[in-house]
């Protein structure tokens, strides 16, 4: 049921109406078969088959709040309802003789739901609170209605009272175009919803609605007992099985009741599930990493979650928590919430925003890593690399745009959200020298050089659809460079507007040298320098 409805589709669906017509245009082909018991448990088997699923259609429908669900399931109910009071009109089985009520009963079923099934492919959001006010009278009307059918039946009320052979009536020929019009419309409907959801069940309701339709041309025309006739028990049958398949199809894929139904809910519906299930996921990943999962999928079974839904979307928030503790440790932390927040931060481009830019290499890690073996290397920029990303980024809200080997470039205030991003660079810088000066476990290790500059840079993604990162582009990051490799190896190197920045109203004392005007590549103007030499809180006054 994965693509479009083809000529093959079509042709299928109108063999039924041209056998019906060979039968009855050649009446010698129209064969006779009449054996009361097979009637009897073949009708009463499709009904109450049929009434267990508009039974579980209509459960769903309550609990998911949804009014197409519960007019399809009216549908069924009324079809399969009235089809089971047929049963009881098969003579010598449980009545001697033949019943005008019973007989008729299939035909005036058939026409009521076809106002069920042409209603249910409607869009009732505008009628969604009265369709919901009816839908308690509307089940105990019709099982009133069936109860009325069956007693006036059996007691030959008026104009129930009349025997007859088959279900041929003057007004069911009346009434017949009309309901072949309301399943024609109601299967045009859900096929145009098919074609947009590509779901097994939309397709599987259309075609239960063009097989009705033709059930009911067949009640009208066929012969009692005949081909003809045994048609249209068939079609009905094969009706109601389609639809079940199909909602078991949709079951081994969503894994509950509900989820099998959702290929005809309403469109709001829909996004009112899929907010409650996105809800119920994010509860499943913050319980795995509070090792409390269990009781989470207890506490979702408890408000209505089917234990299979609530083992798949475990299974899941499980995998989501292990890709996303993976990834943040490549974007970091910072800017995996911004993304969880609004993913639209990961679309390429980029916008100017204002930054403290911190670039830190080790000098001389050239030198020292081609004598050494790759692992002790290794080895060693890890021991930096733990010690100084902490304080970069947890502590003061840096986002390190990459990783170059032996440098990093961290970026303060990428996503707009630290107005104190200079004091914020300043802190860190200071970090990333005493930190990595803690953790030498060698005179020769080398040492990190920082450089800290201040001003308007380009933040966004760069790269393809399949592969992008995250950047800070400009001539702000060019300065930063250029400072860092200024500076001597354990010594920080910042730009006058960094100083100014970080220590206007940021409760901040600076103790910086003066470098003096410095000429740096790709500059034509000097840039103020000064030597960082210490951080600290100023003393309140």
């Amino acid at each position: 049921m994965a693509g479009p409805p083809s000529l093959v589709w079509w042709l299928a669906l109108a063999l039924p109406m041209a056998g019906l017509a060979l039968l009855l245009a050649v009446p010698s082909s129209d064969a006779h078969w009449e054996h009361h018991p097979s009637h009897f448990w073949l009708v009463s088997a499709v009904a109450l088959l049929n009434v267990v699923l508009g039974v579980v259609v209509s459960e769903v429908a309550r609990r998911s709040l949804d009014e197409r669900l519960f007019l399809v399931s009216m549908v069924l109910l009324t079809s399969a309802g009235f089809l089971g009071l047929h049963a009881l009109a098969t003579p010598g089985v449980l009545l001697s003789g033949p019943n005008g009520g019973f007989v008729l009963a299939t035909p005036v079923g058939l026409l009521l739901a076809s106002v069920f099934a042409a209603l249910s492919s409607l869009e009732v959001d505008a009628h969604a609170g009265t369709v919901r006010r009816l839908e308690t009278p509307m089940r105990a009307g019709l099982a009133g209605v069936l109860a009325v059918w069956a007693v006036a039946s059996l007691a030959g009320i008026p104009p129930l009272d009349r025997v007859i052979e088959s279900e041929r009536a003057p007004w069911l020929l009346v009434l017949l175009p009309f309901g072949v019009a309301a399943y024609a419309f109601a299967a045009w409907r859900y096929l145009r919803l098919y074609r947009v959801r590509r779901r097994p069940l939309p397709l599987a309701v259309a075609v239960a609605f063009v097989l009705l339709a033709e059930a009911l041309v067949a009640l009208a025309f066929g012969r009692a007992w005949r081909a003809s006739w045994w048609e249209w028990h068939v079609l009905m049958a094969v009706a109601f099985a389609t639809i079940l398949l199909a909602a078991r199809r949709e079951y081994r894929t969503a894994h509950s009741v509900s989820g099998a139904f959702g290929g005809i809910y309403l469109d709001r519906t829909l996004e009112r599930l899929d907010r409650r299930q996105s809800a119920a996921m994010s509860e499943l990943v913050r319980a795995d990493a509070t090792g409390t999962v269990d009781e989470a999928a207890a506490l979702l079974r408890s408000r209505g979650f089917s234990a299979d839904q609530v083992a798949v979307m475990t299974d899941s928030a499980r995998e989501l928590a292990r890709m996303d503790r993976l990834l943040r440790q490549y974007v970091g932390p910072h800017l995996a919430d911004h993304l969880d927040a609004d993913p639209g931060l990961a679309r390429l481009g980029g916008r100017e925003q204002e930054v403290s830019v911190l670039f830190a290499d080790l000098e001389g890690f050239t030198t020292f890593a081609g004598g050494r073996p790759a692992t002790e290397v290794i080895d060693m920029l890890n021991a930096y690399w733990g010690s100084v990303v902490p304080v970069v980024v947890e502590r003061e809200g840096g986002l390190i745009e990459r990783f170059a080997g032996d440098a990093i470039l961290a970026v303060f205030n990428a996503l707009g959200d630290h107005p104190d991003h200079a004091a914020r660079a300043v802190r860190a810088a200071v970090a990333v020298r005493d930190h990595s000066a803690g953790v030498r476990t060698s005179d020769d290790w080398p040492r990190f050089r920082v450089g800290v500059n201040t001003g308007v840079a380009v933040i966004g993604n760069v790269g393809a659809g399949t592969q992008r990162s995250f950047a800070v582009i400009g001539d702000t990051t060019n300065v930063a460079a250029r400072l860092q490799g200024l500076s001597q190896p354990g010594r920080i190197t910042v730009s006058g507007r960094t100083v100014r920045e970080a220590g206007a109203g940021t409760g901040l004392a600076l103790d910086v040298r003066p470098l003096g005007p410095t000429a740096l590549k790709g500059k034509s103007e000097p840039v103020e320098a000064f030597e960082l030499l210490s951080v600290a809180a100023e003393p309140q006054r």
